[in-house]
């Protein structure tokens, strides 16, 4: 049995349709029902609780083989680092009350910095709880940034005719797609063939600026033009407020992007074959463009 949070989301979401495929059973662990219903009629067995209550999660992970966990996302917190700190505190707590021997936490390149990097900082905090557990084995999987964040950019180039965020132009970011970071996990879920703590990152097919991104989002739409527009820092988090997200969470994308900019976030490893994930952004750009188009 393999218990995966976040079930009906970017990652947990394809790790758990994967493993199913491949005959696991599975427990997935989710906010709503409704959501995890199509995984519960494919053989999932779904719980559904809070993140931040200890003895929902205890239970969740009792009995499994390994778990998948994360933080779950939440651009509406008003406080996101207190939320995440509770339930970091209830996923350890439940972690050692429950017996699992083997666990792997989604975190992010950039984490090995305790602060000035927005998001961030609240899973450095995290990787440094799960350190302390005795006798369980935790792979902490660092990716690069999603390829599924440009989906949230596809109104403002089809209303204002432009992409744009705060970080500049021309930074080499590396960027992956979530189905490789579901298909490492799987294979540690699956494979549980580490000892102790292990920290592996995962930096997609190539490192992209964002101008780079916007010519091929550009092509794949029939706008060959497309122009990539960098935003002041306060103007930035306005315009996300705007969106509706909660300025606590904007105040943070806004830190995280001064953080790219200035180069505090980047790779520690380097890249290697070992750390490189085979899909291309130009392969993923033919999603955007079908959302694009059914927007």
């Amino acid at each position: 049995m393999i218990a995966v949070m976040g079930a009906s989301g970017n990652t947990g979401g394809r790790i758990s349709q994967q493993l199913l495929h491949e005959g696991e059973n599975i427990r997935a662990l989710g906010r709503s029902g409704a959501k995890l219903a199509g995984l519960e009629r494919k053989g999932a067995e779904v719980l559904t609780g809070d993140a931040a209550d200890a003895t929902f999660l205890a239970g969740a992970c009792r009995g499994a083989d390994a778990v998948y966990t994360l933080l779950p996302p939440d651009p509406q917190s008003q406080d996101l680092r207190r939320k995440w700190d509770q339930q970091g505190e209830a996923m350890v707590t439940a972690i050692r009350a429950s017996g699992v021997r083997f666990v792997v936490f989604l975190s992010s390149v950039g984490a090995d910095l305790q602060e000035g990097t927005g998001p961030l900082a609240g899973l450095h905090a995290q990787e440094e709880r799960l350190r302390r557990i005795r006798d369980v084995n935790v792979l902490i999987l660092r990716p690069a940034s999603f390829f599924e964040n440009f989906y949230a950019v596809l109104g403002l180039i089809k209303y204002q005719g432009i992409n744009g965020g705060a970080v500049a132009p021309d930074v080499q970011i590396p960027m992956i797609a979530t189905r490789d970071i579901a298909e490492v996990a799987v294979r540690a879920l699956k494979a549980r063939d580490w000892t102790g703590v292990v920290v592996r990152e995962l930096l997609g097919a190539r490192d992209l600026t964002f101008a780079e991104a916007t010519r091929i989002i550009g092509a794949h739409l029939g706008k060959p033009d497309l122009q990539y527009v960098q935003f002041p820092y306060a103007d930035f988090a306005s315009s996300l407020v705007q969106m509706g997200i909660s300025a606590n969470m904007a105040g943070l994308y806004a830190e995280m992007a001064r953080a790219f900019n200035e180069e505090k976030i980047k790779s520690r490893e380097g890249r290697r074959p070992e750390n490189t994930t085979p899909t291309r952004f130009e392969d993923f750009a033919q999603d955007l463009a079908r959302a694009y188009q059914a927007a």
